[in-house]
């Protein structure tokens, strides 16, 4: 099982790299996106998009609704671990 974390892709970096800035809950990251690019999404297409980001890749785009739920849903997970370790 692996956790993808959600983010928007916020700059590109580097074209030629397919590397991004993307914006996870505030802090800024650079990912690789070259799983999500391809002839009809070029890397320049890609500032706006939600993506779900696993271990500094881009993994597959998401919509605005998903991203926000599952950033809910995170936030609640660690409000739940912080009251067990209390």
């Amino acid at each position: 099982m692996c956790l993808g974390i959600p983010g928007q892709i916020i700059e590109i970096s580097d074209i030629k790299n397919k590397l991004a800035i993307v914006n996870i809950a505030g802090v800024k990251r650079q990912i690789n996106i070259a799983c999500i690019v391809d002839e009809q999404h070029p890397p320049e297409t890609c500032i706006g998009d939600w993506v779900l980001v696993h271990v500094g890749f881009a993994m597959n785009r998401i919509n605005e609704q998903q991203a926000a739920e599952t950033l809910q849903l995170l936030e609640e997970l660690a409000a739940a671990q912080a009251e067990l370790t209390n």
